[in-house]
């Protein structure tokens, strides 16, 4: 009897083994992400499902312009950097200007109503915290309503949709 146990223990720990090794993959590596809404489009589409890359921030540093999932309450939300620590940031006649110096912003062809920081009452973003918007400005939930998000509220980095297959591939 115990030789059967032995036996069948032997069988099934290579399963096991690959099934740990996902988890841990899953848990600490990669994960997925549905788009629930249009708070990203035309980039994102509602219910693209894409790859969450979670090691990417562990060693680069975050970058503006960058697609994150930030977790806002119990809730995941895709967006992008738009202002980094330290920075000031604001809006004027559609144009993104940092620290008074126009950017170039080609990531959303909608229109960015006029803003900056005092209007969240801030006079610069915080060190280790940063400013993310949807693309689509007029209709996104943003840092524009619920302020800063920091550096542990960004789950990783997003930028490859997997379904549908007519979206398959990496986005900017």
């Amino acid at each position: 009897m115990r030789d059967k146990i032995i036996h069948y223990f032997k069988e099934l720990l290579p399963y096991i083994l690959v099934l740990i090794v996902i988890l841990c993959i899953k848990k600490f590596a990669f994960g997925t992400i549905l788009v629930n809404g249009n708070s990203m489009k035309d980039t994102l589409h509602n219910k693209d499902f894409m790859i969450l890359d979670k090691m990417t921030y562990r060693f680069h540093e975050i970058k503006r312009f960058d697609i994150v999932v930030v977790q806002v309450g119990s809730q995941k939300l895709i967006k992008r950097v738009i202002g980094l620590p330290g920075e000031f940031i604001e809006y004027k006649d559609n144009e993104l200007y940092v620290d008074g110096k126009k950017v170039e912003d080609h990531h959303s062809d909608r229109v960015t109503y006029d803003f900056d920081l005092h209007s969240i009452d801030l006079s610069h973003i915080p060190g280790d915290t940063y400013f993310v918007m949807g693309d689509n400005r007029t209709d996104s939930l943003d840092s524009r309503s619920f302020g800063v998000v920091k550096r542990n509220q960004i789950l990783g980095k997003t930028s490859f949709v997997l379904f549908p297959f007519s979206r398959f591939g990496s986005v900017k």
